[in-house]
């Protein structure tokens, strides 16, 4: 028997035949984590909620205990694996989407925590950001972003100057900081490692898109030290290992959440509009290999490859499930959730709501923006205008993504997509088809699909196929006469505060 049919053979006893996915998908409210087959079917899922603090008396303020969301995802992991339909050997890889835009600060040494984990809807860094108003368009050329309190570079800076255990550190040359993904692979596997994918990274304003790496001269504009930061790699990833009860699972694939939701739909398809509607509504258009900017909007990195990365113009809404958030804790209704499909049947709604909920994000980028409602009208119609408000700043970001190759569709996805009411706005203003997902766990199952794919190093493997519901655009005068009018007092409320 020749070498090559010995190898060969190895190699065949070696495979799983069952082999099955653990993902990680850790959100604004909650931490989950699922096991996927080969297939691209959920066997099982852990889901443990998680609240941001929010300071009472400064609401830009919001974060996470650092220790306690650790925890959320490894119970969340435990859940998932002790599921009878699960057997844990058969878990071949594991994968990790998080918030993009969170960070932290950690002690290389003890690993122990510096700060909270601050969520990207903090905005206790608006003031300090203005200072570098003067290079704003040579920040978006090098790094796809806009000066904004969201991204991670001010929320360093604050720990910075106003946490005493992480100045201490950086003397000490113990410092750690970052991503909060960075944070949550140092403390989950078994190596201690100290990186960050390249998505994860790209959104402090301390990364060039182009290089694909840290910049100096962004942490030189900034003042802040380089060296705390993680090493920078691939979407794909030798990351790690994960053990769970003596079981260990490389971690291989590591992205952003909003990156991951879009491979739910498995192949780019450069001639649709996705959104996805979490606590945010995020709208990307996928622009191939090369890294394109254009006014207003953001460039996204999809995922890196070692000779290649995929990119995306960006739309962002910050105010959607947090601006549903809002009303709800304002006016307190009864069932929200289980009446809001009914009350978004009637098309009629006197009141607008000029949305700021977190700041305003694309096409406008005011951090500072007081919501307010125009007109009057009951309580019920009120919740109407907050979701109607999600659909009109969606409707910008469209007309800004539609200069781009033609468009035949819209594809969503998310928790508040499952609202026919909003998807229905949706369609009628952008004039396109929508197509839901029956998913909700779109950023989870993309990131399946990248593992499956990486495993078999094909992409034609057989792969769930998700039910999709399609709505199609309808006249709606009523709704675009609103639009229109909204669209006046927004731009008259951001020019003219």
């Amino acid at each position: 028997m020749g070498k090559a049919t010995r190898t060969n053979l190895i190699k065949s006893a070696n495979v799983q035949t069952n082999p099955l996915y653990l993902v990680i998908d850790q959100g604004g409210h909650a931490s989950r984590a699922f096991v996927f087959n080969q297939a691209g079917r959920i066997l099982s899922q852990g889901i443990i909620p998680i609240e941001a603090r929010v300071n009472a008396s400064a609401l830009d303020y919001v974060e996470y205990n650092a220790k306690t969301l650790l925890k959320s995802i490894q119970m969340a992991i435990q859940k998932a694996v002790v599921s009878p339909d699960v057997n844990l050997t058969d878990i071949v890889a594991a994968g990790m989407a998080t918030q993009r835009s969170n960070v932290a600060c950690w002690d290389k040494i003890t690993g122990q925590t510096l700060s909270p984990i601050i969520s990207w809807q903090d905005r206790r860094a608006a003031n300090w950001i203005k200072q570098f108003k003067f290079h704003e368009e040579a920040i978006h050329q090098a790094t796809g972003l806009f000066l904004s309190p969201h991204y991670g570079v001010g929320k360093l800076q604050w720990c910075y100057e106003n946490l005493p255990a992480v100045a201490e550190a950086q003397q000490q040359q113990r410092l750690c900081w970052g991503p909060m993904t960075s944070f949550l692979l140092h403390q989950l596997l078994d190596e201690k490692p100290y990186l960050i994918d390249h998505v994860n990274a790209s959104r402090t304003i301390l990364w060039n898109i182009e290089d694909r790496d840290w910049d100096p001269l962004l942490a030189q504009l900034f003042t802040l030290p380089q060296a705390p930061l993680p090493k920078c790699v691939t979407n794909h990833y030798p990351y790690g290992t994960l053990t769970i009860e003596n079981h260990k699972i490389p971690m291989t694939t590591v992205i952003g959440d909003q990156s991951a939701s879009l491979f739910a739909w498995q192949q780019l398809q450069n001639d649709a509009l996705y959104i996805n509607i979490g606590t945010g509504a995020f709208i990307q258009r996928v622009v191939g290999n090369g890294c394109t900017i254009k006014p207003n909007l953001l460039t996204s990195l999809l995922i890196s490859e070692k000779y290649s990365a995929h990119y995306a113009l960006e739309g962002t809404v910050n105010g959607a499930g947090s601006a549903l958030g809002w009303i709800e804790q304002q006016l307190q209704p009864d069932r929200l959730y289980q009446q809001l499909p009914l009350w978004l049947t009637d098309k009629t709604c006197p009141l607008l709501f000029l949305n700021g909920i977190s700041g305003v994000g694309s096409p406008y980028w005011q951090a500072d923006f007081k919501s307010h409602f125009i007109g009057e009208g009951d309580d019920i119609q009120k919740i109407v205008a907050v979701i109607e408000s999600i659909a009109f700043l969606l409707q910008v970001n469209i007309e800004q993504l539609r200069q781009q190759p033609t468009t035949n569709k819209i594809l969503i996805s998310g928790g508040l997509a499952q609202l026919d009411g909003l998807c229905q706005r949706i369609a009628d203003l952008s004039g396109l088809m929508v197509q839901r997902m029956s998913s909700c766990d779109a950023t989870a199952s993309g990131v399946a699909w990248l593992l499956a794919n990486t495993d078999q190093k094909t992409t034609d493997i057989a792969w769930f196929q998700h039910k999709l519901t399609k709505i199609a655009p309808q006249t709606n005068p009523p709704l675009t006469e609103r639009y229109q009018r909204w669209k006046i007092a927004m731009e008259q409320a951001i020019t003219q505060p």
